[in-house]
């Protein structure tokens, strides 16, 4: 697994920058009591390999809405020379449900073309909070929102591209969520999503399995998981312990640096 990863290389290099950052991060949230912990990669991470995944180049934490809400106000104040919380409110151009914390410097070489218009566009990790609601609001609200923003990367004009993200966002948030919220409270098997628009319906938290967090060991550090660790591994991604194919490992990596210095440049 090291060929992926080995020391001195870039890959190795932001996964240890990564893990510093949510260090810094984890001290905020310990200051301001606030609960998260390690999900989807990163929680495999941590299960099948005690740190990162060897091909990784990014980091997920979750929280529930409410802590979330109180982590984005005191990210949206923090004057920090080196790191920013990016996210709708400090970047129009992030369009997002979910926020990152990121290096201010660096540019990330990301397949995105939205990357362009980002104020800041260094490596970060992944900010995601859930919310108690069923599949189909998820998924509507995804495809309603993904949709509608969807068009506006081809408007270079600034202030029409901006003007109609925040006119999309307001039409979600303020009338489309709300009405699938209510939708979600059909929901017998009292499920948790990611917040309305973040995507990834398949991802279902439930609390039984969550609390109390538990510990596991990632890069050498004891860090916050859910209880059952399994149980939400194997939900999301099926037989989690074997380590998927090299096509589907390249495939995965978000990066174009990394996926050139594992594999090679293509010609």
């Amino acid at each position: 697994m090291m060929i992926y990863n080995p020391e001195g290389s870039a890959l190795r290099r932001d996964q240890k920058e990564l893990l510093r950052m949510l260090n810094v991060l984890k001290e905020i949230c310990e200051q301001h009591s606030i609960p998260w912990w390690l999900s989807s990669g990163t929680l495999l991470g941590a299960a099948r390999h005690q740190g990162f995944i060897p091909w990784d180049d990014d980091m997920d934490i979750v929280l529930l809405r409410k802590d979330c809400k109180k982590l984005e106000r005191i990210l949206c104040s923090l004057e920090d020379k080196e790191f920013v919380y990016h996210c709708m409110r400090t970047d129009v151009d992030y369009i997002n449900v979910f926020g990152k914390f990121r290096k201010k410097e660096g540019h990330v070489q990301s397949s995105s073309p939205r990357y362009k218009y980002y104020k800041w566009a260094g490596i970060g990790l992944d900010i995601f909070s859930i919310e108690k609601t069923n599949y189909i609001s998820a998924k509507i609200a995804k495809s309603i929102y993904s949709r509608l923003q969807g068009f506006t990367i081809h408007v270079e004009n600034d202030k029409i591209r901006k003007s109609l993200i925040r006119f999309n966002e307001y039409l979600c948030f303020y009338f489309v969520f709300p009405i699938l919220r209510l939708i979600g409270k059909i929901n017998p098997k009292q499920e948790y999503h990611y917040t309305l628009g973040t995507g990834w319906p398949t991802h279902t938290f439930f609390m039984k399995d969550t609390f109390p967090l538990s510990i596991s060991l990632f890069e050498g550090e004891l860090l916050p998981v859910p209880k059952d660790m399994d149980a939400y591994l194997t939900n999301v991604f099926g037989d989690w312990r074997t380590p998927p194919s090299e096509e589907e490992i390249k495939k995965s990596i978000h990066c174009q640096e990394y996926r050139d210095e594992i594999f090679g440049k293509e010609q």
